[in-house]
């Protein structure tokens, strides 16, 4: 003897065949869209877990130290070449080097490229001590730019080079220059006018040592 269908409360009877495959797809629907979240909740806890391992697993190195440069090394190694003084810049706590060397070539050169070593300030100034050579060697550094007019530091007469948009390219805003003894000697840079001033102030005593020696 079949047993009665039963009641369902919703209904107040019992379903129908229709209302019974209706309830059991939607269930069936239902439990597939759960299991489908889940996938993808565990999915992407394995991804994460697999970035979290190479992240700590990968091995690092330090960070890039900046190169240090020994300038006065350079310097002596300069002299003993050309048989000559050149003239090294004291950094104090202003200053670093980022590059410095002898310029081979139709005259030989002494460069020196200054940095400030704080962060906030920016630009920089190269010191170029040009051996037996005048102001005519300059524009050969300042792209044929020549002296405008003079100015006085520190007791000494230098040369004004205002190179506009002849330094562009270089990124060479302003620039000076004095005679040291036999050789000459440019600052020349993107620093201003003062801070370049400034660096050619202590400068002045090698550069009479220098004039005096030649």
């Amino acid at each position: 003897m079949n047993k009665p269908a039963p009641i369902v409360a919703e209904l107040g009877r019992p379903e129908t065949p229709a209302e019974t495959a209706a309830r059991k797809a939607a269930s069936s629907k239902a439990y597939r869209s759960s299991q489908t979240v889940r996938s993808l909740v565990a999915a992407l806890i394995a991804t994460l877990a697999i970035v979290a391992v190479i992240v700590f697993a990968v091995p690092r190195g330090e960070p890039a130290t900046t190169r240090t440069i020994d300038m006065v090394g350079i310097a002596a190694d300069v002299e003993s070449t050309v048989d000559s003084t050149v003239i090294v810049p004291d950094l104090g706590g202003f200053w670093r080097v980022n590059a410095a060397g002898l310029t081979s070539g139709a005259t030989a050169v002494w460069d020196v490229t200054l940095a400030p070593s704080a962060q906030n300030e920016r630009g920089f100034i190269k010191l170029a001590q040009a051996f037996d050579a005048d102001a005519s060697w300059a524009p050969q550094r300042l792209n044929g730019t020549a002296a405008t007019e003079t100015i006085s530091i520190a007791g000494l007469e230098w040369d004004v080079y205002k190179l506009g948009d002849a330094g562009a390219t270089q990124n060479i805003t302003y620039a000076i220059g004095t005679q040291a003894g036999d050789d000459y000697l440019l600052l020349y840079g993107s620093r201003s006018a003062d801070s370049t001033a400034e660096l050619a102030e202590s400068l002045v005593p090698q550069i009479r040592d220098l004039s005096e020696t030649s």
